[in-house]
């Protein structure tokens, strides 16, 4: 059941790109709260994961996947439109490939991705529920905010005009706070990999 629900994450993902490029301005009203709604079910397969005890390395490593695939294909989406810079797909697209293939190891041994973080701090930053639903949450707004606005430059072209600069700008927080968070979220999982592998480290 948890892995239909992340499935069902995917196809959501694709009909809401059709909206997107090819759904009218008064159907492109919905992008924000799909959005929303897709990103809001990631902590609903973890949960039924739990209560139905169908925790799994495949159904953990599938969770993640699918999680990094909307996130990557949404930055990329946004950058191919002109709303956000190139830079930050590019650097979404870079930091999980990197925290993904050093989970990689752990995986083939059968370790879940968050049971190869062993420091405290890296629990927290990693693998807390805090922080894994406040940079849900930040993503989520990031995405929600942009695409809220993308149909009024032709729905409303003169509250467009007039307001812009301000929904701009807060677009541009939420985007550099997303990534901020982003680099943040991976550093623990490299720093405790070049640990392990230095002269000093465990192994």
């Amino acid at each position: 059941m948890a892995n239909l629900i992340t499935l069902s994450r995917f196809v959501l993902l694709l009909v809401l790109l059709c909206i997107v490029y090819f759904g009218s301005p008064g159907l492109q009203l919905l992008n924000a709260p799909l959005m929303i709604f897709v990103i809001a079910t990631d902590a609903l397969d973890g949960y039924v994961a739990r209560k139905r005890g169908e925790e799994t390395v495949f159904g953990a490593t599938f969770d993640i996947a699918v999680d990094r695939i909307v996130e990557n294909v949404m930055w990329v989406v946004l950058a191919h439109l002109g709303l956000i810079g190139v830079w930050v797909p590019i650097l979404f697209i870079c930091r999980g490939n990197l925290v993904d293939a050093i989970r990689s190891r752990g995986a083939a041994k059968g370790e879940a991705a968050f049971d190869m973080l062993h420091s405290p701090l890296a629990q927290f930053i990693v693998a807390g529920r805090f922080m894994r639903g406040f940079y849900a949450v930040i993503k989520a707004a990031t995405f929600a905010w942009i695409l809220l606005w993308l149909p009024f430059p032709q729905l409303m072209p003169e509250f467009w005009a007039s307001w812009s600069g301000w929904i701009e700008m807060v677009s541009f927080v939420l985007v550099v706070t997303s990534a901020a968070l982003c680099v943040i979220r991976g550093l623990p999982v490299v720093l405790e990999f070049v640990a392990e592998r230095s002269p000093t480290g465990s192994t």
